[in-house]
């Protein structure tokens, strides 16, 4: 069960990876089908903690780098078999049945999917019809970096948090947070993938997930979104002169972390009230 958790872990993060290398209408396709493997993913991770075994999100590396998008989709695929066949070890047929009849219908799309060029590794760093400094563009180039693996991290980080807890004012705030850090994610990794600089992110170390005083996690939590916050104002400052509609932007991701903030200062309470 933990090896079948694994896979769909690395499979979603490749489905999500290929989304962003799209620049037709396969995307959507591509981001829908990585939605649904992260559910069979947490679905799968449920399981686990059912039987009560310990597990880590630890994973392979994932190689990505193609020049067309079939490349990547026929590796997906043969992943997708694999996983088909390592369901016989679920124990919950009902949820081996559902994820079999998923991994069979995104199977058969994806053969018949038209095929695009890959240009998200070029490394050309040049932002679609938007002529920006070298400043503003080395700017630009180190928060994507920084910003995906940050919010592929706080996905993996809140959803280990959910996973773990039965408490329901708090999975309400996990919850939110998950799916603000997905938008965030795939935005940053669509503009990474506009820049010719994608990239997986890396593999998280445990002692990040596996949170011991949830206390002292939001408080640490807090002083990141203070922080990012800061590194939007600084890069919608960066780009403004060349772009105020990418300004706007970074200024619209700035204005959701207080509500992020908000979320956790109410959790803060919620500890102390208890």
């Amino acid at each position: 069960m933990q090896n079948l958790m694994i896979k769909t872990h690395e499979v979603w993060l490749e489905m999500l990876m290929a989304g962003f290398m799209s620049n037709t209408e396969n995307k959507q396709v591509l981001f829908d089908f990585s939605d649904i493997l992260f559910r069979h993913f947490t679905w799968l991770e449920h399981e686990v903690i059912e039987l009560g075994e310990s597990y880590s999100y630890d994973r392979d590396a994932i190689a990505i780098k193609v020049d067309r998008l079939q490349d990547i989709l026929q590796d997906i695929i043969k992943k997708l078999d694999v996983l088909d066949l390592q369901l016989l070890s679920s124990p919950d047929k009902e949820l081996n049945a559902r994820i079999a009849s998923d991994i069979h219908y995104m199977r058969d799309v994806l053969h018949h999917m038209n095929d695009e060029v890959v240009t998200a590794f070029n490394m050309a760093r040049k932002f679609p019809n938007i002529d920006l400094t070298q400043e503003a563009t080395d700017a630009l180039t180190l928060f994507l970096f920084e910003e995906t693996y940050k919010e592929y991290e706080l996905i993996m980080i809140y959803n280990y948090l959910k996973a773990h807890s039965d408490d329901a004012y708090m999975n309400r705030i996990f919850q939110i947070l998950i799916d603000e850090s997905f938008f965030h994610l795939k935005r940053f990794g669509d503009m990474g993938a506009k820049m010719g600089i994608l990239g997986v992110p890396r593999v998280i170390m445990k002692e990040l997930y596996q949170v011991e005083d949830i206390v002292q996690f939001l408080k640490e939590g807090i002083n990141e979104e203070l922080a990012a916050k800061e590194e939007c104002k600084k890069l919608s400052d960066a780009v403004g002169k060349d772009s105020p509609e990418l300004a706007k932007f970074f200024d619209f991701i700035n204005h959701q972390e207080n509500y992020h903030i908000s979320l956790m200062e109410d959790a803060l309470k919620y500890f102390d009230g208890r």
